[in-house]
């Protein structure tokens, strides 16, 4: 009987640790698809480009500053441009957001003009 408590204690430890295993896992970014570029809209109606991670703290890691620029040709038009954070003058590793300023943020689909313009650069 001792031997079979034993093996029932054995058995759940390794389930508990499992499961704490995959929880890590996920939050980290080791499991799903975690190098997916999302889009987080700020309140400040700053926009940013980046992969998101969420565990400890939500952060921007590959991150860039999106910015809405006026065509030159046609002031009807808009483009957009994308500026890696690495290249502005503060150029941080990691931009650590807090969670109360923003407002949406999302992943891009592959399809996205976004999305094609990041795949364009190799990114």
């Amino acid at each position: 009987m001792n031997n079979m408590n034993k093996n029932k204690r054995i058995a759940v430890i390794a389930i508990v640790v499992i499961i704490l295993l995959v929880i890590i896992g996920y939050f980290t970014g080791f499991l799903g698809n975690r190098n997916d570029y999302s889009i987080v809209y700020l309140a400040s109606s700053e926009i940013y480009v980046g992969k998101v991670r969420t565990f400890p703290v939500f952060q921007l890691k590959d991150a860039y500053i999106f910015r809405v620029i006026q065509d030159e040709k046609d002031p009807e038009k808009s483009n957009f441009s994308l500026v890696p954070v690495s290249e502005a003058l503060w150029a941080p590793e990691k931009l650590y957001i807090n969670k109360d300023q923003i407002l949406f943020h999302g992943l891009l689909l592959e399809t996205s003009s976004i999305a094609k313009t990041l795949a364009e650069q190799g990114k």
